[in-house]
């Protein structure tokens, strides 16, 4: 695929960002000092950043006591899956299978995705756990925005 580059418009090549007054706009808007940052979204930051700090302060011990208890999160999806048994007389040769049977599915770096079936009485439970982990992402992610703001700010934290 080397030519796939030589397609490229010429001011790709010149220069990695095309209109520099675009970017100075962009990062005074976002208040960032560098690209590198990534992209933050915009409406969260300016209601940050126009909040007092005490408010911001409030807001943080909110979120803290929205945290759900710890032991009861769970990282990983759940996959639902219908078997097939094999025989040929059976329904589920000329249907959607056996099931749904549930498993549990966890990503680890460099690793295959590790999976555990769960039972169908576990269900319930394991789907919770898995929310209250997006939900516990969420929150920490929203007290690392508040953070990040005092730390602007030269506040104590």
């Amino acid at each position: 695929m080397p030519g796939r580059f030589w397609s490229w418009p010429p001011y790709w090549r010149s220069s990695p960002i095309p209109n520099k007054k675009v970017e100075i706009c962009i990062l005074r808007l976002y208040n960032q000092t560098s690209p590198i940052r990534g992209l933050i979204k915009i409406r969260g930051l300016m209601k940050i950043q126009s909040q007092p700090t005490a408010a911001l302060r409030k807001r943080r011990n909110a979120l803290l006591r929205q945290l759900p208890p710890l032991q009861s999160i769970l990282r990983g999806s759940l996959i639902e899956r219908y078997k097939r048994c094999g025989k040929p007389g059976c329904k589920c040769a000329d249907g959607p299978g056996h099931g749904p049977k549930y498993y549990l599915s966890v990503s680890y770096p460099g690793l295959r995705p590790q999976m555990d079936y769960v039972p169908q009485e576990l269900y319930a439970q394991t789907a919770e756990f898995l929310a209250n982990y997006h939900r516990a992402r969420e929150i920490l992610e929203a007290i690392c925005e508040i953070n990040r703001e005092l730390l602007r700010r030269r506040e104590a934290l």
